[in-house]
């Protein structure tokens, strides 16, 4: 042990280390400081992305949520049938003769021959099916049907529809259905009384029928594909058109009129008409409409699209209330007279009041929807005065938008 240094004491280091040391000293001091920097800088960077990325547009639709393609569409189909096993509920057969002819026949094609004979079951009961065929069904396949009673029948909870052949507009046979029939209603009576919840004559098979033939539509042998919007419109059309371009790269659709916009299918597809369609109908647009006013008088009920827009007007409205009072009064003779009569003498009061702020309210030249509403709001109209006023801003030229009562 060197006597010179203290027990326990550190050896001296070289000029070397102790650079070392001392700069890994300086890192460490400086570390927080690099790493404050650094995440201030991701920071900023997020905030830059943020702030340059494109806000989503608003009030963009898809194209499969306002058109629909050529051949992709419903057929609806329709069948009369019977139905069995009713507790009692079923058709009166003096008042529903088709119901005793359906069930003669049915029988006699099951060998069985009641002509002529009295017979009057109260448990069958005619019913019309009616079910939709989704587009390219396959055979095999099911579908729900609906069972609606046309006879006098009460209830069918219970019962059972028997083999009905579903036709279509054409007259062929596309389905065949049968099954217990289900009811979201009930009815019960007694002697006196009778309750009914729903509509028990009206009930659902689900997968009820069988698909028995296709409707024949070869989709990839199609060279051009027509798009059908829901709403016609001329610039909806060109807007679709103008998407379907920018997405296939080059002027494959076309608007031909309001309600069709005409797609060649480009060479890159090929026959794969299905993708096609799939990559066109997630394509996003904004749908121009007309300015257009909806109103039901029945119920008070005002729809007013967004580019309603009213030009300067002054509006005044008052309700004019006309009240009549009836307070009959007895007339009778005096006491112990011997002249005259009792008589009931007539007196009305007639008040009449009229209401409203009885202020002319002033809307401004293209004046919005909300503008409008304010203001209606502000004289304190009722829904139905409402709908007065706007037929008479209507009639003064006022309002730029198409009135349409229901």
């Amino acid at each position: 042990m060197d006597p010179l240094r203290p027990f326990n004491a550190a050896p001296l280091q070289s000029g070397a280390t102790m650079r070392h040391q001392s700069t890994m000293r300086m890192t460490n001091d400086r570390w927080p400081l690099l790493t404050a920097l650094r995440l201030a800088g991701a920071a900023l960077a997020l905030l830059l992305v943020a702030a340059l990325a494109p806000a989503p547009a608003a009030a963009q639709v898809r194209i499969k949520d306002i058109a629909s393609f050529e051949g992709v569409r419903d057929n609806l189909l329709v069948g009369y049938g019977l139905v069995v096993g009713l507790n009692g509920s079923g058709d009166n057969l003096s008042n529903s003769p088709f119901t005793q002819q359906s069930i003669i026949g049915m029988l006699e094609r099951l060998g069985v021959n009641i002509r002529g004979e009295n017979f009057k079951p109260k448990n069958v009961a005619a019913v019309m099916v009616t079910a939709t065929l989704p587009p390219f069904s396959r055979q095999g396949s099911r579908i729900d049907v609906t069972v609606s009673a046309i006879g006098d029948a009460k209830s069918l909870q219970g019962g059972t529809l028997l083999v009905t052949p579903l036709m279509g507009a054409d007259g062929e046979v596309y389905a065949v259905s049968q099954g217990p029939v289900a009811i979201a209603g009930f009815a019960a009576e007694g002697d006196a009384a009778s309750v009914t919840k729903g509509t028990p004559t009206n009930g659902r098979i689900a997968s009820g029928a069988v698909i028995e033939r296709e409707v024949p539509f070869a989709l990839a042998d199609l060279q051009q594909v027509r798009i059908a919007l829901h709403n016609p419109d001329f610039t909806t059309a060109s807007r679709m058109a103008e998407v379907i371009n920018a997405k296939l790269g080059g002027p494959v659709a076309q608007a031909t009129d309001p309600t069709t916009v005409t797609m060649a299918v480009p060479q890159s597809y090929g026959t794969d008409v299905a993708r096609l369609i799939t990559d066109v109908e997630q394509l996003r647009l904004v749908p121009d409409q007309v300015s257009r006013v909806v109103i039901d008088e029945r119920t008070g009920t005002i729809v007013m699209g967004d580019n309603v827009r009213i030009s300067k007007v002054a509006i005044s409205q008052g309700n004019l209330t006309v009240r009549i009072t009836e307070t009959p009064q007895v007339s009778q003779p005096e006491p112990f007279s011997q002249q005259g009569d009792t008589a009931v003498v007539p007196r009305t009061d007639v008040n009449v009041t009229e209401g409203g702020t009885g202020n002319i309210a002033i809307v401004g030249g293209g004046a919005s929807l909300n503008d409008l509403v304010q203001g209606l709001n502000a004289l304190g109209v009722t829904p139905r005065d409402m709908i007065a006023i706007l037929q008479a801003i209507k009639a003064a030229g006022a309002l730029q938008a198409e009135i349409e009562v229901m």
